[in-house]
């Protein structure tokens, strides 16, 4: 009898990657993560040592989703910067091994926090630990990509028209009901994208406090997690989604801050946060910051109906997926709270 956890088929898993991967020795015993919406990623213990294996999903797949191939070449490029971020040891694209694209990479020990008010820690540690996420995203965005070999890993041209015109068409693709607040906010949107002004870096996608892995005892980051997103882009795209969660509630697998008061739990509040990145990354201020946050409530939005969507083709990776699509609605309208703001300011 073959074994098998998850459709990872380990009979066939094992003796490939034994083959594969220096140092690499069976026996295995393979766990699935709990949590996450993205690609399905499991914790291998070996005789060699622990590992992690991120996988596409099986099933069909919305066009430029799940690429995983993409998350091993980033890792991989950030190896020897200021960004932490785990050690990659093997990329699969032979779908035939386990029915899927897939990479192996270290196992990280560390604490992941999922709770954005930070519950589990003092008041002097949550400022710590915050700060800590806001320079490790500056030091993302000051990454030499030419430097790292990442110039050609997104396209030339407006990000935000890009990224606009993308995931609108993701929405669209995986549409289940009409949504007013969502119309509304896409053609307010697609109605006032800002001038390209010539900022490219690499930005993460999804960068928030759960992907993020901190030292067991210390508020320093050991790895940057979830890669799935990422691309040559916009700064300011990655700082509005952070600055989002400030604004949102709990959402599925994503936290939010929503109704806390941060002066008493000792997190800075937005207009602090987006000075610190900006003496970070050498900027004097950002205009029209209603803007980006209005446009990562907007991409979010997608992202959960594209979860949505798979749930119901029965696909997704969490058996909770197909209640997130209620959420669209509401992460529109909240995205036109962040426009009004800026419009009485």
């Amino acid at each position: 009898m073959s074994r098998a956890v998850e459709n990872l088929d380990l009979d066939t898993l094992q003796p490939y990657l034994e083959a594969h991967v220096a140092g690499f020795k069976g026996p295995m015993q393979v766990e699935k993560f709990a949590g996450g919406q993205s690609n399905p990623t499991f914790k291998l213990t070996t005789a060699s040592g622990t590992y992690v294996l991120r996988r596409q999903p099986p099933g069909k797949l919305l066009k430029s989703a799940h690429a995983v191939d993409r998350e091993y070449r980033v890792l991989k490029a950030l190896a020897d910067t200021d960004v932490p971020v785990a050690k990659v040891y093997h990329l699969c694209e032979d779908t035939g091994i386990i029915g899927s694209m897939f990479y192996l990479m270290e196992y990280c020990e560390g604490r992941i926090y999922w709770d954005a008010a930070l519950p589990e820690v003092g008041r002097e540690e949550r400022g710590q630990l915050y700060d800590e996420m806001n320079r490790v995203l500056a030091a993302l965005h000051n990454v030499d990509i030419d430097k790292v070999g990442l110039s050609d890993y997104g396209r030339p041209g407006n990000y935000f028209q890009r990224q606009f015109d993308r995931w609108s068409s993701q929405y669209r693709a995986s549409q289940t009901d009409h949504i007013e607040a969502m119309e509304a906010l896409m053609t307010w949107l697609g109605n006032n994208i800002p001038e390209d002004d010539g900022r490219v870096s690499l930005v993460h996608g999804d960068y928030r406090l759960d992907n993020l892995m901190f030292h067991p005892t210390e508020p320093k980051a050991v790895a940057l997690l979830d890669w799935e997103l990422s691309t040559l882009g916009h700064p300011f795209a990655d700082l509005g989604y952070l600055c989002m969660q400030m604004r949102m509630p709990a959402i599925g697998t994503v936290s939010g801050l929503r109704g806390k008061d941060l002066a008493e739990l000792g997190i800075p509040d937005e207009q602090a946060y987006v000075n610190s990145y900006c003496q970070r990354t050498g900027i004097d201020k950002i205009d029209n910051f209603g803007f980006y946050i209005a446009f990562s409530f907007f991409r979010l939005a997608a992202i959960i109906q594209g979860v949505a969507k798979r749930a119901i083709d029965g696909n997704a990776s969490n058996k909770n997926a197909a209640e997130l699509g209620q959420h669209v609605g509401p992460l529109a309208e909240m995205a036109q709270e962040a426009i009004a703001d800026q419009i009485k300011e």
